[in-house]
């Protein structure tokens, strides 16, 4: 995989993770995507070798769910 095609892979996959927070958390955009790129699942998501990228959305929202309560 090139690097161009990995990148638009993690790109997508961040918008949907800020689309889906807002839908179910009802954040602002800002808000949501601060959430992503703040969490760990997008450093996972940044490293290739865990191929988050090649996931369904909800399979990855659901570990930064799992993050996210236990950050509350």
């Amino acid at each position: 995989m090139s690097q161009e095609d990995f990148q638009f892979m993690v790109e997508g996959m961040t918008s949907d993770l800020v689309q889906i927070l807002m839908d179910r958390k009802g954040l602002s955009l800002p808000e949501a995507t601060d959430v992503v790129y703040n969490s760990k699942i997008y450093e996972h998501l940044l490293n290739p070798e865990t191929r988050l990228y090649f996931q369904s959305p909800g399979y990855v929202y659901s570990y930064l769910e799992d993050e996210l309560k236990t950050q509350a």
